[in-house]
């Protein structure tokens, strides 16, 4: 996903921490557990203490947070206070609301800008059948939307300030000083070292490109979108619930917001999403799986490989250079003899690497 800077003074890319993102990113954590492993402890003792009435009404609304996170949960402008930026939600007109909190699925036309349902009748028909393969609850939620814009963003509103009272308040007194700090460290580094700097330090999947084209971040997604931040500005927001999500908002008309997890460096992951892909193909071939039982095992050359096999040594050589470009074998000199073997370490990780890169 690309985010186009061109011309943007970096007094319009901010680093700061959201109540409203944060709680957008535990509620998440909280529908897809599974996600967010590390979490287990702080999701199992949640839910456990939640009242079934509070956790009935966030099944009803989840498909805001579930399999993707509605923009409107994900405020360009930070408040220092959950109510703060509730009320700037409030503001916000019907249209474009109604239009972000059913985004629903991954496979909606987000990058195009579609109108919204309130006034265009083919979006508001797909709303419908989206919402209704997730169950009757959820079409009837959206009907009700649809039907009473006003009433059912207060019944929003109370949901996320009774989560606020139920058990976010307490999390975000924990989370936001670590947030905090994490936000000033990446401002003071845009300021020392550039945005680069700022940008690579906040994820590994996240880098600054510049030519005569002009500046555009990259964010290293399965996706791919363009948009620009000129006119508006840049929102980095620090999550301390987010690995393995990557969350780039880049809807036509909305300011670009990017929530990034600290500390990324302890959490592990970054592998770039054509990395995984490579690595994926090339010990999918039959005979590269056939290869890697031997050089899992300890290091051979390419003629005992041959001979192992009933295969050529340049066949062997062809699929030896697929793995070692795709970083899967090491190789050393003995003498006049070149010895493979597979990088168990690698291999090992390909499976976390592509979760992460399937869910960042």
């Amino acid at each position: 996903m690309t985010i186009d800077i061109t011309g943007l003074p970096h007094e319009r890319i901010a680093f700061s921490p959201s109540p409203l993102a944060e709680l957008g990113a535990a509620l998440h954590a909280l529908a897809e557990p599974a996600h967010h492993a590390r979490l287990h402890a702080w999701t199992t003792t949640t839910s456990a203490a939640l009242r079934p009435e509070l956790a009935d009404r966030l099944h009803e609304a989840d498909f805001m947070w579930r399999s993707t996170r509605s923009d409107i949960l994900l405020p360009a402008r930070p408040r220092e206070t959950l109510a703060e930026e509730l009320d700037d939600l409030d503001r916000m007109d019907d249209e474009k609301y109604v239009g972000s909190a059913l985004e629903i699925s991954c496979a909606s036309p987000y990058s195009d800008g579609a109108p919204s349902p309130l006034v265009d009748e083919r979006m508001r028909r797909r709303a419908l059948d989206l919402a209704t393969a997730r169950g009757p609850r959820q079409a009837a939620f959206v009907e009700r939307m649809l039907a009473d814009p006003p009433g059912t963003r207060a019944w929003i509103r109370r949901l996320l300030e009774d989560c606020d009272e139920a058990f976010f308040a307490d999390t975000w007194h924990r989370v936001r000083v670590q947030l905090a700090a994490d936000a000033r460290h990446k401002t003071e580094l845009m300021r020392r070292k550039g945005l680069a700097e700022a940008v690579a330090d906040a994820s590994a999947a996240m880098v600054l490109e510049t030519d005569a084209a002009g500046s555009r971040i990259v964010v290293d997604k399965l996706g791919h979108a363009r948009t620009s931040a000129e006119g508006s500005g840049v929102t980095f927001l620090p999550t301390a619930f987010g690995w393995p999500h990557l969350v780039a908002l880049h809807a036509p008309g909305w300011q670009p917001v990017i929530q990034y997890p600290v500390p990324t460096r302890d959490l592990g992951g970054g592998v770039p999403v054509g990395t995984v892909t490579l690595r994926l193909e090339a010990v999918a071939h039959p005979m590269r799986m056939r290869l890697s039982r031997s050089l899992a095992r300890g290091a051979y050359t390419t003629s005992e490989l041959a001979d192992t096999y009933g295969i050529t040594a340049p066949e062997v050589s062809r699929h030896l250079a697929v793995m070692r470009k795709a970083g899967l074998i090491s190789t050393q000199r003995r003498g006049r003899y070149v010895l493979h073997q597979l990088d168990v370490t690698v291999v090992a990780r390909l499976g976390s690497d592509f979760l992460e890169s399937v869910l960042r």
